[in-house]
C-alpha cells in the first residue's frame, strides 16, 4: 500500500476485483436458474460451473487470511475449527491445515501458495466450462434449442457490441468503487492487526460468503451445521435431476417464476442474517430464527418445491421456434401460419 508505486491502486483493484466477480458468478448462477440453463443436454456445463464456484470460494477464503487482520486471522480460526468436527480424524485435518497447533506463520505460508496456485486451477475448469458450452450451444431466455439458420446471428457485430457495452458499464461501476469507495465491501476490524488475545464481538465473512455462514450458525449441532453449509452448494450439482419439468424457461412457468423470485429474497436474507449477530433482534425475531427459517425455506425450494412443480404445474406453450419468437406477426408468423394448412394436407 505504501512502499510500492500505485501499491494502493493494485491492491484496491485486487480486493474489489474479487467482489465484482463474485457479483457477476452469483447474477450469472441466478440467470441459469431463471432460464433451465442446468437442464439436459447442459449437465456437465452446469456441474463444471458449481466447480468453478467452490474452487473461487476457496481461492477468495484464502486471500481473506492473507491480510492478516482481525477478521483475516478470526475468520481463518473459525472456519478450519470447522473440520475438527469431522469425526476420528477432524483435530487431525485443523492441525495439517494450520501446519502446528494454531493459525500462525506456517497457515499463512500454505494459504499463500494455494491462493497463488488455485488460480490456474480455475483458468483450467473455466476452459473446460467452455468447451462443455460449445458442446451443445450456449442457452436463451426462450429455453429453445435452435433449429437451423434461420435461429441464429453471427457473433460479430451483435454480441461483440453488446459484450463491449456490458463491459463499459461493469468498468464504470467497478471504477467507481476503486477510486471512491474502495473500502464499502470490506470490514473496518480487518485494518487492526490480528491479536490472538482478543476477540472481536462479532466475527463476520466476506459478504460473498454470508449465506453460507448464516446457514452454519442456524444448525445448533457444529458437525450438521457443517454438514448443512456445504449441502447448500450440493444440492446445485443434483438441481438438473431434481427438476422434471420438460420446459426450461420460466417465462413459460407461471408458479415458478414466483418461487424463483421468493429463493432470490431468501438468498438476500441469509446474508442480511449471517452479517448480524445472532442475538440480535429484527422485526421481533432474533436473527438466528430468521436464519433458520431461511435455511429451511432453501431446502425446501431445492428438495421439495422444484421436484413438485416439475410433475405438477401446468407451463404455457412455449414457441415453435426462436425465430417466430423474435419475428412475431411478421414474416416468421406468417410463414409459420402458411404451413399449418400444408402440414394436415
Amino acid at each position: 500500500m505504501r512502499d510500492v508505486n500505485f501499491g494502493w491502486a493494485i491492491r484496491f483493484v485486487h480486493m474489489n476485483g474479487a467482489s465484482f466477480f463474485f457479483i457477476v458468478v452469483y447474477i450469472h448462477i441466478f440467470r441459469g436458474l431463471y432460464y433451465g440453463s442446468y437442464k439436459s443436454p447442459r449437465e456437465i456445463l452446469w456441474i463444471l460451473g458449481v466447480v468453478i464456484l467452490l474452487l473461487m470460494m476457496a481461492t477468495a477464503f484464502m486471500g481473506y487470511v492473507l491480510p492478516w487482520g482481525q477478521m483475516s486471522f478470526w475468520g481463518a480460526k473459525v472456519i478450519t475449527n470447522l473440520f475438527s468436527a469431522i469425526p476420528l480424524v477432524g483435530e487431525s485435518v485443523v492441525v495439517w491445515l494450520w501446519g502446528g497447533f494454531s493459525v500462525d506463520n506456517p497457515t499463512l505460508n500454505r494459504f499463500f501458495a494455494l491462493h497463488f496456485l488455485l488460480p490456474f486451477v480455475i483458468f483450467g475448469v473455466v476452459f473446460l466450462h467452455i468447451v462443455a458450452l460449445h458442446k451443445n450451444g450456449s442457452n436463451n431466455p426462450l429455453g429453445i434449442d435452435t433449429k437451423g439458420p434461420q435461429d441464429s446471428i453471427p457473433f460479430h457485430p451483435y454480441y461483440t457490441v453488446k459484450d463491449y457495452l456490458g463491459l463499459g458499464a461493469f468498468m464504470t461501476i467497478f471504477a467507481a468503487v476503486v477510486f471512491f469507495a474502495p473500502d464499502y465491501m470490506g470490514h473496518p476490524d480487518n485494518y487492526i492487526e490480528a491479536n490472538p488475545l482478543q476477540t472481536p464481538p462479532h466475527i463476520v465473512p466476506e459478504w460473498y460468503f454470508l449465506p453460507f455462514y448464516a446457514i452454519l450458525r442456524a444448525v445448533p449441532d457444529k458437525l450438521f451445521g457443517v454438514l448443512a453449509m456445504f449441502a447448500a452448494i450440493a444440492v446445485l450439482f443434483i438441481l438438473p435431476w431434481l427438476d422434471r419439468s420438460p420446459v426450461r424457461s420460466m417465462r413459460f412457468r407461471p408458479i415458478s417464476k414466483w418461487f424463483f423470485w421468493v429463493l432470490a429474497v431468501d438468498a438476500v436474507l441469509l446474508g442480511w442474517c449471517g452479517a448480524n449477530a445472532p442475538d440480535d433482534v429484527w422485526m421481533g425475531l432474533q436473527f438466528v430464527v430468521w436464519s433458520r427459517l431461511a435455511t429451511i425455506y432453501y431446502f425446501l425450494h431445492f428438495l421439495v418445491i422444484i421436484p413438485y412443480l416439475g410433475l405438477f404445474e401446468r407451463p404455457k406453450q412455449p414457441p415453435a421456434s426462436i425465430a417466430e419468437a423474435v419475428l412475431g406477426g411478421g414474416t416468421g408468423a406468417a410463414a409459420a401460419a402458411a404451413a399449418k394448412p400444408m402440414e394436415k394436407a
